[in-house]
C-alpha cells in the first residue's frame, strides 16, 4: 500500500474528497487508483527529508532496492542517486503514471495489492516501505513477501505513524481527535505502537529489529522508524 498515495499523508487534501467511494465491496485495484486521483500532483510525502536520512543511511551504492508503495517516486529518484539500483512498486498505475512523467528513468512496476507479487525471490538486499503498513489488510501476507524477495541476511525499513500515549490519551479525551485518528472511512487499517511493530516483524522471522520513535517533542513522537534484518533459517 503506498506510503505517499494515501491523502491523509499529504496536506491541503479535503477528507470529503474521498465521498466518492461506492458503498460496498470493491477490488483493491480500483480503490487505490479512486484514492490517487484524489491527491494532487507533486505533494512532498510527510516528514520526507527524515524519512530520506533514515532510508540513506542504510543504502551502500550497488545496492538493490525495492521501493516498495513507491507513490510519485520521490524516494526512489534519491536511492537511484545514493547509486543504489531501484525497482519502484506500487499497487495502483495512477501513481505510476506520475512517477514516469517525473522520474523517467526509473525502473516501475505494477503489482497485486491482495495477491502474490510477480518479483524473483531473494532478488533485493534491502526493502523500504514508508507508510505503507497501516494501509495492509493481509499484514501477514505482505510481510511474507517482503520476506521472500529479500536475500539471506537483506534489510527490511519501514515507517509507520505511532500510537503511543500521547495519542492514545489524546484520542481519549477529545471525540475530535478520536474522529481523525479512527475514521471509519479513513484508510489507515493497522494501527501501531513500538512494541507491536516489533512483535509483528519478530514473527516473520526477522531479527536484529529496531524500532525508534521521530518527528515531534519527546514523549509525543508521531513516527516510528523500523529496521530489521532476514533471518537467514
Amino acid at each position: 500500500m503506498p506510503v505517499d498515495a494515501r491523502c491523509k499523508h499529504f496536506r491541503g487534501v479535503p477528507r470529503d474528497s474521498l465521498s466518492f467511494y461506492p458503498a460496498g465491496p470493491m477490488p483493491s485495484r480500483a480503490y487505490h487508483e479512486a484514492i490517487w486521483q484524489a491527491v494532487p500532483r507533486g505533494l512532498e510525502p510527510q516528514h520526507f527529508k527524515l524519512r530520506l536520512r533514515f532510508l540513506l543511511g542504510a543504502v551502500e551504492p550497488g545496492a538493490r532496492v525495492l521501493d516498495l508503495g513507491c507513490g510519485e517516486g520521490a524516494f526512489a529518484a534519491e536511492l537511484t542517486r545514493a547509486g543504489a539500483q531501484v525497482l519502484a512498486v506500487d499497487v495502483a498505475e495512477e501513481p505510476l503514471r506520475r512517477a514516469r512523467a517525473e522520474h523517467p528513468d526509473l525502473s516501475l512496476q505494477l503489482i497485486d495489492g491482495e495477491g502474490d507479487w510477480e518479483v524473483p525471490d531473494a532478488s533485493f538486499d534491502l526493502v523500504w516501505a514508508g507508510e505503507v503498513i497501516e494501509h495492509v489488510a493481509d499484514t501477514g501476507r505482505w510481510l511474507s513477501e517482503v520476506r521472500r524477495v529479500l536475500r539471506s541476511g537483506g534489510r527490511l525499513l519501514l515507517s509507520t505513524p505511532r500510537l503511543g500515549r500521547a495519542q492514545l490519551l489524546a484520542a481519549a479525551l477529545s471525540d475530535r481527535a478520536f474522529a481523525e485518528r479512527y475514521d471509519p472511512l479513513g484508510d489507515h487499517l493497522r494501527f501501531y505502537s513500538s512494541a507491536t511493530l516489533r512483535r509483528l516483524i519478530a514473527a516473520y522471522r526477522f531479527e536484529q529489529i529496531s524500532v525508534r520513535s521521530a518527528a515531534g517533542p519527546p514523549g509525543a513522537r508521531r513516527l516510528l522508524l523500523a529496521s530489521a534484518v532476514r533471518a537467514r533459517f
